[in-house]
């Protein structure tokens, strides 16, 4: 039954674009305790994100916000909200629909507000880069794309003893799924498909390490 999952899981991966873990790398600590759970908590964290030139996330809104609004009155606000509310709406939704897909293979489940999980991962959001469409008509061309990618580093730790870090795993610049079509005009959109790619990869990578 396990070599059957194994292929299915692999089939999956090759499917859906993932070839290999390269950018997944244990940093510290010791995965093997999830082995024998069925479910982890998840938490996420913006508190130190960088955006592209911008060292801080503030600093990036504030400038967006205000060029926006210099052009159009209030847009710019309207934009801050929906920046604020797709970390909510998509990325961390779609971060948890990818470690699912894989997941679901082996009978474990990643989710929000899992408070009874023994264990819980803090996704930590170091990069973004937005990137831009690559959608000609929109200001870009195939010449101007520019790639939307994360790097994040994921902490484990246990859920009622949040202070014990039993392990980091850092992935590195995980790229969107949607690098192409009308679909990734939206940069939202964009940004949610390098969540769920790092979702996918995260639960690959401790599949391979606990299950295979």
């Amino acid at each position: 039954m396990k070599k059957i999952s194994y292929i299915i899981l692999t089939g999956l991966f090759l499917l859906s674009g993932i070839y290999s873990f390269a950018q997944c790398k244990l940093n510290s600590g010791d995965i093997s305790v999830l082995k024998g759970q069925d479910e982890v908590n998840l938490q996420f964290d913006y508190s130190k994100m960088a955006i592209g030139k911008f060292k801080t996330e503030d600093a990036y809104v504030d400038n967006k916000k205000s060029e926006m609004n210099k052009h159009k009155d209030g847009s710019g606000d309207e934009w801050a909200e929906k920046w604020k509310n797709d970390k909510t709406d998509k990325y961390q939704p779609g971060f948890e629909r990818g470690m699912n897909m894989i997941f679901a293979n082996f009978n474990f489940k990643a989710r929000e507000n899992a408070v009874t999980a023994k264990y819980t991962l803090v996704v930590h959001t170091n990069f973004l880069e937005i990137g831009t469409s690559s959608v000609v008509g929109y200001g870009f061309g195939p010449a101007g794309h520019k790639e939307t990618y994360i790097s994040v580093s994921v902490d484990l730790i246990e859920t009622e003893n949040p202070s014990k870090v039993l392990a980091t795993i850092d992935l590195k610049k995980e790229n969107t799924e949607y690098q192409g079509g009308w679909s990734d005009v939206d940069t939202g959109a964009r940004i949610q498909g390098s969540y769920t790619r790092a979702g996918e990869d995260l639960a690959g990578f401790i599949y391979k390490t606990n299950y295979k």
